[in-house]
């Protein structure tokens, strides 16, 4: 018999939120049908009746984006189907994951997976807005243990003003948009872009977006009483108790000391796992790897808490050595080398024709990307081997996204500098922070390039380590090594430049983060951000005025774009043609309002090109001179071509100041002639005269 559905309404800010539980994915643990206008998204959960046998909460989260959600089939020949997901859905579900994985108890082991499927979308109400909330309701619903609930909102910045959820028909004239979740009044994760946004306004946006969540959040609670399954029950620790006790009391100071040996560190903790194993058969290989960890977290974090003792020997708020070195590859647009302590990067910028922008698709139509910025991560990275990935995985894809965010106001515009831009950072050595050492790269290597970013970018990532009982109780860790990270509460990743923040990405371990802590660590981190800064100015302070010699160059042409047709020709021979005229490292891209950028390496290409499209466009102007051929001379005049695009006649009138009798007396087929148009008729016809026009009447051979 089919479950009643239940449903719960609640105006939000201005519109109605509906969300549906009971009647859609029934063998599901729970399933939520949310809408929002007429944005609607399905959130199913479901859980595996058995205990993993990994060492970590095996959560799984996907955002699919289906194209009958916004009315549209594939433009693809070949493939109609959705594929693999886009970057777009896998940065919307680590969002998801960032949002609510840190609220499962951390002896649950039972897998589970979220799958959010967009149903419908109205153009201007954005899935995203639904996607973190219904995921927490789905999860409060289920017999799941789950300490929520969490909700997020679109915190939009317009002129120093913050806006709630503002809808995406207005994206673009934002000045900030960070996507906020929220817990009670912590914040569970930030990820977004500004337009150097001040610390001071970062903290309200993050105190709006508490506050903008909390009727989302007793939606939840109140819903979960009236409909939630029972909760099964579950382990309080990672692994068993009498274990944890017996790693602590017989590895305790080997872990200890283990964990100030940057070298041999991972060795070490491999060898202490190893020996337990095999001294207690019955000793799972998983339970053993969790209770050396959760005892290694308690004396890195201890120390932190009451000697400020990091691993690395470093205080608080010190950033590692900086290694800073530009035009490091000979042939490429622009590189640098940004090496923070053992975390090295590579940037390499590379400049391109305006045609060779990354098309989009998705159920919002087609968009097209004119700056990327790719991340690779391989296990030599890390100091491992492994079968090298071709694919980028969600990591590489998150991580390349935020420097995407932080230089997202800081471009020209392809007007200014019609370029298609790519950036690829690849991480040679990892240890923490590999995000915000390709966006440091990033930023130094676009400058080398010479492109015009309005300001260089810096990037810091702060953790923190909490008081296990009391959270007012503290430490805030500038430029966080790998072990910070993991046994640690947070890795707030804030980008900026000297005037302000560009993009921010959280992520976090507790059941969220008070804001007051939030915003510490970002005044924080504008210490740090300024620091960075001034070592990268000291190599490279701003972009340089020219391009590469390996680099292309760029002429714009501006037509009138009833002429676009002539250019191409028939079938494209016309541009073809002039292609094949110019050489085949001439790239031209065509715009509808008539611009035609010109892209080569080659300037006598680029002339090529650009004397041929001005041949074909060229429209005559009045009064002005032109050189041209006779091609016909007649007894009343001749006809002058000045190219295949500007012909006319020139009167036996017009050819002398004196009275001409014969034409042929004053030009002659294939001669160059010097003739200013006079006249442009209602069709277009053209009326050339030689009167006062200096001639050099060579004949042409």
């Amino acid at each position: 018999m089919q479950t009643p559905e239940k449903l719960k309404k609640i105006e939000f800010n201005g519109e109605e939120i509906s969300f549906k539980f009971g009647k859609l994915a029934p063998r599901a643990e729970a399933a939520i049908t949310a809408q929002l206008g007429e944005t609607v998204v399905l959130t199913v959960v479901s859980m595996d009746k058995e205990d993993s046998d990994l060492d970590y909460f095996p959560l799984s989260i996907e955002y699919i984006e289906k194209f009958y959600a916004g009315g549209i089939i594939s433009s693809s020949r070949f493939l109609k189907r959705e594929m693999r997901p886009s970057n777009s859905a896998v940065l919307k579900a680590r969002q998801v994951d960032h949002s609510i994985r840190s609220l499962f108890p951390k002896g649950f082991k039972k897998p589970v997976s979220i799958v959010v499927t967009v149903l419908s979308y109205d153009k201007v109400h954005d899935p995203e807005i639904l996607a973190v909330t219904s995921a927490s309701l789905a999860c409060m619903l289920s017999s799941i243990p789950f300490f929520g609930p969490s909700a997020s909102v679109r915190m939009g910045i317009k002129d120093g003003t913050l806006l709630v959820n503002p809808g995406n028909d207005i994206e673009d004239g934002l000045d900030g948009s960070f996507m906020v979740s929220v817990r009670e009044d912590r914040i569970l994760n930030i990820e977004g872009w500004g337009d150097e946004i001040s610390e001071d306004l970062m903290g309200k946006l993050m105190e709006k977006a508490v506050e903008a969540c909390q009727p989302l959040l007793k939606l939840q609670t109140e819903f979960a009483k009236d409909a939630g399954k029972k909760k099964m029950e579950y382990a309080d620790l990672p692994a068993p108790e009498a274990l944890i006790a017996e790693v602590k009391k017989t590895y305790g100071d080997k872990i200890k000391e283990a964990l100030y040996d940057k070298d041999e560190r991972q060795t070490l903790m491999k060898q202490f796992k190893k020996e337990l194993v095999e001294s207690d058969e019955t000793l799972l290989p998983n339970d053993v790897d969790t209770a050396v960890e959760y005892i290694a977290s308690k004396i890195m974090r201890s120390n932190v808490m009451e000697e400020e003792k990091r691993t690395s020997g470093r205080k608080l708020d010190e950033v590692r050595e900086l290694e800073i070195d530009i035009d490091v590859l000979p042939r490429v647009h622009g590189s640098a080398l940004f090496r923070r302590g053992r975390t090295q990067c590579l940037s390499v910028t590379t400049l391109g024709s305006t045609r060779l922008v990354q098309t989009l698709e998705s159920f919002e139509g087609e968009e097209q990307k004119s700056f990327m910025h790719h991340y690779n991560g391989p296990s030599y990275s890390l100091g491992e081997a492994g079968r090298f990935s071709y694919y980028p995985g969600r990591r590489e894809v998150g991580h390349g996204h935020i420097a995407e965010n932080a230089l997202k106001k800081m471009l020209p515009s392809v007007d200014d500098f019609p370029y298609t831009i790519r950036v690829v950072s690849e991480i040679l050595s990892q240890q923490g922070s590999s995000s915000m050492a390709a966006t440091c790269g990033t930023s130094l290597s676009l400058m080398t390039a010479g492109v015009p970013i309005k300001s260089p970018i810096g990037g810091i990532s702060i953790g923190l380590v909490t008081d296990d009982k009391d959270m007012t109780k503290y430490k805030l860790l500038t430029d966080i090594e790998d072990v910070e990270d993991y046994y640690g509460d947070m890795d707030f990743k804030v980008t900026g430049t000297e005037k302000g923040v560009t993009a921010i990405q959280l992520d976090n371990k507790l059941m969220g983060v008070p804001v007051s802590i939030l915003q510490a660590a970002t005044l924080q981190s504008r210490t740090a951000r300024i620091f960075i800064l001034g070592e990268m100015k000291k190599v490279i302070g701003e972009a340089r005025k020219d391009l590469s010699k390996f680099a292309p160059r760029v002429t714009v042409l501006k037509i009138n774009p009833e002429k676009i047709g002539a250019v191409i020709g028939p079938g494209g021979k016309n541009i073809k043609y002039i292609v094949e005229q110019a050489g085949k490292d001439v790239d031209i891209d065509i715009n509808d309002d008539g611009t035609i950028n010109i892209t080569s390496v080659s300037a006598k290409g680029a002339q090529i090109a650009e004397g041929m499209i001005r041949e074909l466009t060229e429209e005559a102007e009045l009064n002005k001179i032109y050189t041209g051929i006779v091609d016909k001379v007649t007894t009343y005049g001749a006809f002058v071509d000045v190219n295949s695009n500007i012909s006319g006649l020139l009167h036996v009138s017009e050819m002398s100041d004196k009275f001409v009798k014969d034409p042929s007396e004053i030009v002659k087929e294939g001669q160059k002639v010097k003739v200013k148009v006079v006249k442009i008729d209602g069709d277009g016809r053209l009326s050339f005269s030689m009167k006062g026009v200096t001639q050099d009447l060579i004949a042409l051979r």
